[in-house]
């Protein structure tokens, strides 16, 4: 869940180079067109489970996280149409919605909090004349950051619940890896270094292990991710059809 995408620019918030930053709403999200895949926290399954599949993605079971899959072709978002606009009534995680701001952790040694708030200089959004103000005249943070740093806290907090849920999957062997492979036009689209819940093993967890995860919510994580897995074709109709728009222009 660390990876930082999207930014290009990321630089530590700073209440003296920052004071006079303003920000406008900019109404594309043109910045995650190249994403084919973004983390997910576990709080997010269930509505993104509507929408596109939530696989488990790492080079091992050990390193892998939850993430959207949003894409079939790397650089490639499906959900972000020419305009730059998400894909009318999709759900957008909050990996991409936190955006321009990011919690980021202070090197070892540093005093203060564990993390700090970063933004993108880069964001089309910033200016020094429109919009919103970060800072007020005394320095106080103005009601824009309050909202995002608040949004960057809750965040974080989902995220360490979603590492606890990893953690469980691992503990009790869960995680097994597969290989997704589609066939277009007689070529295959191979998606590699990904994982799924086994599902006989999880109707082999013991009253005690079956409990706890019922107690805390992590059948109902669980059983959308596996119900997600049926959008992997919605996604190849996704795919077919942006080869249909893009055909005539390779004529």
């Amino acid at each position: 869940m660390a990876e930082v995408l999207f930014y290009e620019r990321p630089v530590p918030l700073n209440r003296t180079a920052h004071r006079d930053l303003r920000i406008k709403a900019v109404n594309n999200i043109r910045f995650a067109a190249g994403a084919h895949s973004v983390p997910l926290t576990g709080v997010e399954f269930a509505p993104a489970a509507r929408d596109y599949p939530i696989l488990f993605a790492g080079n091992t079971i050990e390193e892998a996280g939850p993430m959207a899959l949003l894409g079939l072709r790397q650089g490639e978002n499906l959900l972000v149409g020419e305009n730059g606009f998400w894909e009318t009534g999709l759900y957008i995680p909050a990996f991409i919605r936190r955006y321009p701001f990011v919690l980021a952790e202070k090197p070892v040694g540093t005093e203060g909090d564990d993390f700090t708030v970063f933004l993108d200089e880069a964001y089309e959004g910033f200016n020094d004349s429109e919009g919103e103000r970060l800072f007020n005249e005394d320095g106080t943070d103005a009601p824009a950051l309050t909202n995002a740093v608040k949004f960057l806290g809750e965040f974080q907090d989902h995220v360490a619940r979603t590492q606890w849920f990893m953690g469980k999957l691992r503990e009790h062997n869960l995680l097994e890896e597969r290989t997704i492979t589609l066939q277009k036009e007689g070529k295959g689209i191979n998606l590699n270094g990904l994982f799924v819940i086994n599902e006989e093993k999880l109707r082999t967890l013991d009253e005690k292990v079956a409990h706890e995860f019922l107690r805390e919510g992590a059948f109902g994580w669980i059983y959308s991710h596996l119900v997600s897995l049926a959008n992997i074709d919605r996604m190849a109709m996704r795919l077919d059809s942006r080869e249909a728009k893009d055909e005539p222009a390779k004529v």
